[in-house]
């Protein structure tokens, strides 16, 4: 029961520990968001201070020349703007015709009658309600009836006015809601320049909360951080500019009247996502529906605003965001909607912002590596888990298309040392767990036997790596190696699979090969291949079940096969060559090879070697 017990409160405690900052976050609002909004100036006006000191300005003047010029360039941009907001709305009112003509078109004879019919049923509600109250001043209640025959009428609420309220607190009040901004904003001033100012210092208090043995892992993670945040910024200032002038632009050739003000309007608002950028549209709608004359020139204007957000959307931004970001698409959508739920709008700004520190928190951090997982952008499957995937669900198509996709930049071989061998590894090791059913098992062994028959005729490019031991398909046509190979098989379907792909590797490669299993190893197959030394044996055995056959088997070839050379493939290991043989020792095995790869290579070395020294021995020269 204890360890039960204790079982649950560990699978439970990653859950507490998200709700215990969730809670944290929502409360400690009124102070997290400043320095949050001040934290991400930061990282926008670190790199301009950095160059003024690279010109050996002091920092407090650096950082006092940026400052002062990002803000004296926020509030010149809001007084014009709020000043060209106040221009187009005093113009509105001679709009107001021509408002109206548009919204009376919109009532068509079918509205009307729509209309009536709801104004119908209104009153025959109010006449149940009214005999309802009849009924009730019938019974002797308190309801009465006027002499002139007028019926009751409901009370109208009533507003009370606290009498002690002076006027002067109610300008208090409002006076109060002005400062409120305006100190928020003074405090996420103070906090960014006492940051600009205090980098070092800052990094530095960072660096010993982490510890001394952490230090290069906080480095690497702060200069990720704030790297990926700075390029996001930057990047999203350009992508807003862009749109702000297209659309400008847009509203220009429509004929929108303040076509300029509202390509700003639409770049600032587009800090907000989502929000920001319907907004953005709503403004310069109303006005041309008030000052066109027809309905063509709104029409115009969202579809400007369509053709702009989603070739921006879908095209342009996730490939600048999630590059320099690393974050997904979803990611950023699903963060939006969280840190707008958690923060209001300062949260729906920040989101992607702070999910970029929750990103690189995933990267560096072992314990937080799931945020990495689930808000990275790279989170495709490897080849050999996408194969495996696919096997167990079946998907034969599919499978080959992987297989396809994968040969264009890739070899034979690689495919099968990457792609191949990996998943029936995988495959073993879910069968022998019995998390593997029979039919998907024999649906695996089956693709992956036909796969590996039809690749028997694949042309490969004869452009080869150097170091694979592979001999390129022309040259392979004009030489024939005089050094054969024999491929054992250990044990069931999936060492016969890596036994078929090693016989065919070798027989690519020019060698002439001949694949047997244990149980074919009858004594004269061993007497003669006692009479042909120059032939090399390879065991095949598929980790992890495969080692005792192969140990047994390479024992038993040794007795008899003194002189031939004998190679244990224990594929996909992750043990050392030199462990495996030590492990082997009874068996006295030349080799040992994890890979395909190195199979060709090992063979490639004793041919060679055989050719400079006709008549030595190649298994003592290997052992």
């Amino acid at each position: 029961m204890a360890n039960a017990r204790a079982t649950e409160v560990s699978q439970g405690r990653p859950f507490l520990w998200f709700a215990v900052i969730i809670l944290t976050l929502f409360l400690a609002k009124a102070i997290l968001i400043p320095l949050a909004l001040a934290l991400t100036l930061a990282f926008l006006l670190a790199p301009g201070v950095t160059r003024l000191e690279r010109l050996r300005l002091p920092r407090v003047v650096a950082v006092a020349v940026v400052t002062g010029l990002a803000f004296l360039t926020l509030a010149g941009v809001g007084y014009v703007v709020s000043r060209q907001l106040i221009n187009v709305a005093a113009t509105l009112p001679a709009y107001q015709a021509n408002l109206h003509a548009k919204i009376a078109a919109l009532h068509s004879p079918a509205e009307q009658s729509i209309e009536k019919a709801m104004r119908a049923v209104e009153g025959i509600g109010s006449e149940f309600s009214t005999g309802d109250d009849a009924a009730t001043a019938a019974g002797g209640q308190s309801g009465t009836v006027g002499a002139s025959g007028s019926k009751a009428t409901r009370a109208l609420p009533v507003r009370v006015v606290d009498p002690t309220e002076s006027q002067i607190e109610a300008d208090l009040g409002g006076l109060l809601r002005v400062l409120g901004p305006i100190g928020s904003i003074g405090v996420v001033v103070i906090f960014t320049i006492y940051m600009l100012v205090n980098r070092e210092d800052l990094r530095h208090r960072l660096l010993l909360l982490a510890g001394m043995g952490h230090i290069n892992l906080m480095t690497q993670a702060l200069e990720d951080a704030a790297t990926r945040i700075s390029e996001y910024l930057l990047m999203q200032f350009a992508v807003n500019a862009l749109y702000g002038v297209l659309f400008g632009l847009g509203l220009f050739a429509l004929g929108v009247p303040n076509a300029t003000l509202w390509g700003v309007i639409a770049g600032l608002l587009r800090i907000v996502p989502y929000v920001g950028t319907l907004t953005g549209v709503l403004l310069p709608l109303v006005v041309s529906v008030s000052a066109s004359s027809s309905w063509w020139p709104p029409l115009l204007v969202v579809a400007l605003f369509l053709v702009l957000e989603v070739t921006l959307a879908n095209f342009l931004e996730p490939w600048l965001y999630s590059s320099r970001t690393g974050i997904s698409s979803l990611a950023l959508m699903v963060a939006a909607i969280f840190w707008a739920l958690v923060w209001g709008w300062p949260g729906l700004v920040l989101s992607t912002p702070l999910t970029v520190c929750m990103v690189v928190l995933g990267r560096y951090l072992p314990q937080m590596s799931f945020l990495n997982t689930l808000l990275g952008s790279n989170a495709e499957l490897s080849p050999e888990a996408h194969f495996y995937e696919r096997l167990l669900a079946m998907d034969q198509d599919e499978a080959r298309a992987i297989v396809d996709r994968y040969l264009k930049n890739n070899s034979l071989v690689d495919l099968y040392d990457k792609v191949f061998i990996p998943t029936l590894t995988l495959a073993e090791q879910d069968r022998c767990k019995g998390q593997l059913d029979e039919v998907r098992s024999n649906f695996l062994f089956l693709c992956v036997g036909e796969l590996v028959a039809e690749l028997a005729e694949y042309q490969e490019a004869n452009v080869v790596r150097a170091d694979s031991g592979v001999t390129p398909p022309a040259a392979r046509r004009k030489q024939r190696s005089e050094l054969g190979v024999i491929c054992i098989c250990t044990s069931e379907r999936a060492d016969e699979l890596a036994t078929l792909m090693l016989a065919q590797t070798m027989e690519r490669a020019g060698h002439p090969t001949l694949m047997l299993s244990t149980t074919a190893l009858s004594e004269d197959i061993l007497r003669g291949l006692a009479g042909e030394p120059d032939t090399t044996i390879f065991i095949s055995a598929l980790p992890p079940f495969a080692f005792s056959q192969a140990r047994a088997t390479c024992q038993r070839l040794r007795t008899m096969l003194d002189k031939n050379c004998i190679v244990v493939g224990l594929w996909n290991s992750e043990e050392e060559s030199d462990q495996v043989i030590e492990r082997l020792r009874k068996g006295r095995p030349d080799a040992a090879v994890h890979t395909m790869v190195q199979a060709l290579q090992q063979v490639v070395q004793w041919q060679q070697r055989a050719s400079d020294m006709p008549y030595a021995r190649k298994g003592v020269e290997g052992r």
